[in-house]
């Protein structure tokens, strides 16, 4: 039944604090127990929801997906194979104009089967790819605007980490969900690449063609140690293998998302230790993920509960059947979601504007008609799109913070970065008129 009064109260407290900086979880975690007691006026009913939330969220396996699916990547990244692809991409396209950008934007799309996590992509490709494209005589803004913006195909291309949150929060098929990231996932790095090629043959300058090649930047940014065919071959035979092997056994159903990250972490370790990795790089690698993966099992937690407070409150109906009687068209609506949820990207990360917002719209989104797999790369989308937005933007500041070069703005690296904005919006309408771009890997193995 329905609480207005109540509803109010939880729904701008929570913002309001989210708004005064208090962390996302705590924000949650007070708005919850304050709604629950609102609603029963009881305060063992409070202690016992708190109780069987957090009992139900320690036994579900789903919850370990994260932490094991960003170890597998943080022991790839650390192996040093990316590296080493990023060189072969970049020798065997020479010929191509802006190839640094596109061997980037190629290399990112690989390292995101791997990792999922955008941070990591933009922080590895800062390293990687800036020091090159600086020494070839890149403008500097267009150099790193191809990192940040291809970064966010690790929010979308499998295993990504927004999806895994989706499809806890929503209880869809994770692996239904890696698939329908895929095909969108390789038409934004097309476009992307169409754009890079485009800007290099219209303005040579940005990609250093219209300069010869500056020694004394090449000596100044140190370019990494270029890798032998055998180094090469290794590496791609290795990441093939463990990307083939742990999405293709959660696809086929050969086993669940969760044994799936597990094998390969496992596998991960073993190519890693295989490339030189050793112990002290180990630890370092488990203890990265630790420090990252904490906050975001603690933050699901606090989501499962607010989610459960909206549905005592009713909110979520009431908020269904506001806009179901409002007389706007499913478009408009869609529309108004997705607006939210940029303005969001303003303010917060990517993750917490799941957590507020998915209970809410994905329901509505489904009374409203629209495919729930298709809405969720949609999300996705419009939700990584914050990860570029200023002033938050964290991939903006996470690649700032990777390059260390003084002489790069950051008002310069969001500047850059408009245009791949701007092509993550064409993906969002591409796929709202044209849902079968991300059903039709779903629907061919599910």
């Amino acid at each position: 039944m329905f609480d207005f009064n109540t509803a109010t109260i939880i729904v701008i407290l929570l913002f309001a604090l989210v708004l005064l900086g208090v962390h996302v979880a705590i924000a949650l975690g007070m708005t919850s127990v304050i709604g629950i007691y609102l609603v029963t006026g009881k305060w063992r009913i409070v202690e016992a929801t708190l109780a069987s939330t957090a009992a139900e969220a320690m036994r579900d396996f789903t919850f370990a997906v994260i932490p094991l699916f960003m170890l597998m990547g943080e022991f790839i990244g650390r192996s040093g194979a990316i590296t080493d692809i990023y060189q072969a991409i970049n020798r065997g396209i020479k010929a191509l104009p802006g190839r640094l950008a596109v061997a980037t934007v190629i290399g990112n799309t690989i390292f995101s089967f791997v990792t999922g996590v955008s941070i990591a992509s933009a922080a590895a490709f800062s390293r990687i790819a800036y020091p090159e494209m600086k020494a070839f005589g890149y403008h500097k803004g267009f150099a790193l605007g191809a990192i940040a913006g291809s970064s966010c195909l690790g929010m979308l291309i499998p295993p990504s980490v927004l999806m895994i949150v989706w499809g806890i929060l929503t209880e869809q098929s994770i692996g239904q969900l890696f698939l329908a990231g895929i095909l969108p996932g390789i038409l934004l790095a097309s476009l992307y690449m169409l754009y890079i090629i485009g800007s290099a043959i219209l303005r040579p300058e940005l990609v250093g063609e219209a300069k010869a090649f500056n020694n004394a930047v090449a000596e100044a940014y140190e370019t990494p140690e270029v890798a032998t065919r055998t180094h090469v071959l290794f590496s791609i035979a290795g990441i093939a293998f463990i990307i083939s092997g742990v999405l293709g056994g959660i696809w086929f159903g050969i086993f669940t998302p969760t044994e799936g990250a597990g094998a390969g972490a496992a596998l991960a370790l073993l190519f890693a230790i295989a490339k030189g990795m050793r112990k002290k790089q180990l630890l370092e690698a488990i203890f990265s993920v630790g420090k990252t993966a904490a906050p975001i099992l603690v933050l699901l937690l606090a989501a499962a509960l607010y989610s459960r407070t909206l549905a005592m409150t009713g909110v979520t109906t009431a908020i269904q059947d506001f806009f179901l009687n409002s007389g706007l068209s499913p478009f408009m609506i869609l529309g108004l979601i997705i607006l939210v949820w940029f303005l969001l990207g303003m303010v917060i990360d990517s993750i917490s504007i799941m957590l507020l917002t998915v209970p809410i719209f994905e329901p509505l989104a489904t009374a409203l008609g629209y495919d729930r797999i298709a809405f969720a790369v949609i999300g996705i989308l419009a939700i990584e799109a914050g990860l570029l937005t200023p002033p938050f933007g964290l991939l903006v500041y996470t690649v700032k913070a990777s390059i260390q070069d003084s002489t790069v703005t950051v008002t310069e690296i969001f500047k850059s970065s408009v245009p791949y904005w701007i092509i993550m919006l064409v993906g969002i309408v591409s796929i709202v008129m044209f849902p079968e771009i991300a059903n039709y890997l779903p629907n061919l193995l599910f």
